[in-house]
This record gives structure tokens, sequence and C-alpha cells, in this order.
């Protein structure tokens, strides 16, 4: 790296600004990007919850008639079939709430 580019004050070494700027400059990408994060959030989510409840995926999958393997692909954050009806079902048998919020974007969130 030429030694310049080392004594720059503009250069970051924060390897999170640094990807960021690299890989996820465009609204499609940054629209990727929060995509997945939703994903694994709702994955995350339902994880938790079932472990909160001491519940096995195949105790959850019979509480809301379903099979094991569903509630794996649920909390598998790659997963992206989510339904607001299996949702629904899923909160209600670990006796929680379904809500579902949708809001403003942040105006040039990509800049």
């Amino acid at each position: 790296m030429p030694e310049t580019e080392i004594m720059s004050s503009k250069k970051t070494k924060n390897a999170v600004e640094i990807l960021k700027s690299r890989y996820y400059k465009t609204p499609e990408r940054l629209k990727d990007l929060e995509k997945a994060r939703q994903e694994a959030d709702v994955a995350a989510q339902i994880y938790e919850l079932r472990n909160q409840a001491k519940l096995s995926q195949k105790q959850l999958a019979e509480l809301v008639g379903t099979t094991q393997s569903v509630i794996s692909r649920l909390e598998d954050a790659d997963y992206n079939g989510h339904s607001l009806e299996m949702l629904r079902r899923i909160a209600a048998a670990l006796h929680c709430k379904l809500k579902v919020q949708i809001v403003p974007e942040k105006k040039h969130a990509y800049a």
C-alpha cells in the first residue's frame, strides 16, 4: 500500500466502515442488507422465545400444528419464507402477540 494512503487522514481502519463503503454503496445492496437483518431478527426471536419456554423444536411444532423441520427452517437466519399466519401461530403457542411495524425509511440511508 502506498505511503500516502497510510498517511491520509481520510482513510479509516474501521473494518465495518470499510466493508460498508466497499460493498454497500448502492441502495439495492442496502436493501438486501436490511432484508437479511430482518430475516435474522425473526429467526433469532423465534429461537429465543422457544428456548425461554423450554420447548424443543418438535414440541413447538406440535403446539403450532407443523413439523420440526418447519420450525428449524424458521429459526434459520437465511430462511426467507416467513408467513404472517405461521408467525401468528408461533406467537400464540408461545403466549405472545405478533407485532408487525412498518416505519418510514431514513432519507438517504445509503449516503
